[in-house]
């Protein structure tokens, strides 16, 4: 907490789920992730800058950023996140806003999603409430396309995306080449 008794900035936890597909994708391997897109009245003409993964605040004193990620993919796709080992990405700055996010390949159905939904008056000052889906669709993007949907305070993880899987595919090398290594060793003796 600041000073003044408010919290000094949010904190989002989100995951990021890419897919290889050489033939759409780009960056290492042809990487394509999943990004939602807002629902309700204010995002509904806005696509460039206008999508995001699926995230959303969390209390980090009382819920992990993980955790938090988990439910928030829950609540926005309509399932769980796809299996697999959820590693973490380095958290960054987005204004006073610190997002959290973990890298998980999969694959599903973008337009197969059933998001939560927020009830908001609309149109403003009428009196009316209405309910809108808290996401309205899902989307594959190629990590070059996803820069230009991408809301601007989410760009650095396209960076964090690259720089996990180029190190994903070094280590993957250094494996194959010490067992290659060590396959001729033992033709040789």
């Amino acid at each position: 907490m600041a000073e003044s008794g408010k919290r000094a900035g949010s904190a989002s936890a989100g995951i990021v789920v890419f897919r290889r597909n050489p033939d759409r994708g780009t960056g290492p391997g042809g990487v394509e992730i999943l990004l939602v897109h807002p629902g309700g009245p204010f995002w509904a003409n806005k696509d460039i800058h206008g999508w995001s993964i699926p995230k959303g605040e969390f209390d980090p004193d009382t819920e992990s950023g993980e955790a938090a990620a988990v439910r928030e993919f829950g609540e926005e796709i309509g399932r769980p996140p796809p299996e697999g080992p959820l590693r973490p990405l380095e958290p960054f700055r987005a204004g006073r806003k610190t997002i959290s996010a973990w890298l998980v390949e999969g694959d599903l159905d973008a337009d197969a999603i059933e998001s939560n939904s927020f009830e908001m008056e609309w149109p403003p000052q009428s009196g009316r409430t209405q309910s809108f889906p808290e996401v309205d669709r899902a989307g594959w993007f190629g990590l070059a396309d996803a820069e230009t949907k991408l809301h601007k305070g989410q760009l650095p993880l396209c960076r964090l995306i690259v720089v996990a899987l180029t190190e994903d595919s070094a280590e993957n090398n250094a494996k194959n080449n010490a067992y290659n290594n060590a396959e001729n060793n033992a033709k040789n003796q």
